[in-house]
């Protein structure tokens, strides 16, 4: 998270756009050095207690903690959760909470994901995902390409266009999760979403949360009708001119005859993206690899070529206009 006073100056008049919670300005001081990271852990672990009346049933690590404060303190003000539960998973470049939902949510639990402070992520080669992907504001809204102040401050990578990478990342994520739900896509169920986190519907029981399928094995019988549903979520994602961008074995659920897509932040936009048609067998490949292993045999070339013919092959010829060759996908 990132103070308003280390806002660059000139884009202070964005504060509310990508910092919904930023309060208003204070005269303009000395910027402040950015701290080394070993000093801002050390930092992290000096602060103890989830302060200001919200404490958890969950414990989590000092340094964890104030960014985990902070991140679901907006869900927690809002009257969606009230208690945070357990970790449910730990990553690279978030993690996901079980959480106490308020009653006036109707449901008993919401799952929280986190994104880890951005100077801890180590998220490769993001900007072939970000290609051809407008760049949303807080509210979801994609911001004006005219606006050159905001595209420059974004391509030179100042503090300012660093912050508006992150909340347009994270708001790709939900607005995605946003769309598929509404078009009937089995995907969590998105609740809310804030500056560094995304509140949605929790897989799982009070015992346990899903698991992936790289966690369990299936019989054929059962592994089958869930590889379809996999395939019908892809292509629904299609016909909304959209690839997941890192689907896997660890980025599916499943729970009681469900196979539930998560993790949308690279999801990728066909239209825009020299990269789309690869990105897209990369994820049928790695969803097929698994199935394989479950006793299912499927072609992962002509299901991508069959889904390509039908929603991406259109765009071909518009790419080739546009740009020059892409580099290689890793």
């Amino acid at each position: 998270m990132m103070a308003s006073d280390d806002l660059d100056e000139p884009y202070a008049q964005y504060s509310e756009q990508f910092e919904p919670r930023a309060p208003k300005r204070k005269a303009p001081r000395s910027h402040k050095r950015t701290p080394p990271r070993a000093e801002v852990v050390s930092e992290l672990a000096e602060t103890s207690g989830m302060e200001a009346g919200f404490a958890t049933t969950y414990v989590p690590a000092r340094y964890e903690e104030i960014w985990l404060r902070d991140s679901l303190r907006p869900f927690y003000d809002e009257h969606l959760i009230v208690d945070v539960l357990s970790q449910v998973k730990g990553g690279k470049e978030a993690s996901v909470y079980c959480c106490t939902a308020d009653p006036s949510t109707g449901t008993a639990r919401l799952a929280a994901k986190v994104y880890r402070p951005r100077m801890f992520r180590n998220l490769r080669n993001d900007a072939v995902y970000r290609e051809g992907r407008a760049i949303l504001t807080a509210e979801g809204r994609a911001a004006k390409k005219t606006d050159h102040r905001l595209m420059r401050a974004v391509g030179k990578k100042t503090a300012f266009g660093a912050q508006v990478s992150h909340t347009s990342w994270v708001m790709h994520e939900y607005t995605t999760m946003e769309r598929l739900y509404a078009a009937g896509a089995a995907v969590p169920k998105p609740y809310a979403a804030a500056e560094n986190g995304i509140l949605m519907e929790y897989i799982g029981d009070e015992q346990r949360a899903a698991p992936a399928p790289n966690e369990i094995s299936l019989p054929r019988r059962v592994a089958y009708p869930l590889f379809q549903e996999i395939l019908r979520t892809i292509e629904l994602l299609l016909q909304h001119a959209l690839a997941h961008g890192d689907l896997s074995a660890y980025n599916i659920l499943f729970w009681e005859g469900r196979a539930v897509l998560i993790d949308f932040p690279q999801v990728v936009a066909l239209s825009a993206n020299r990269q789309a048609k690869a990105i897209l067998q990369r994820d049928i490949t790695r969803v097929c690899e698994y199935f394989a292993r479950q006793g299912v045999r499927a072609n992962a070339s002509t299901i991508t070529n069959d889904m390509w013919a039908r929603y991406g092959a259109a765009i071909d010829d518009d790419l080739a206009a546009l740009f020059e060759p892409p580099a290689q996908i890793e």
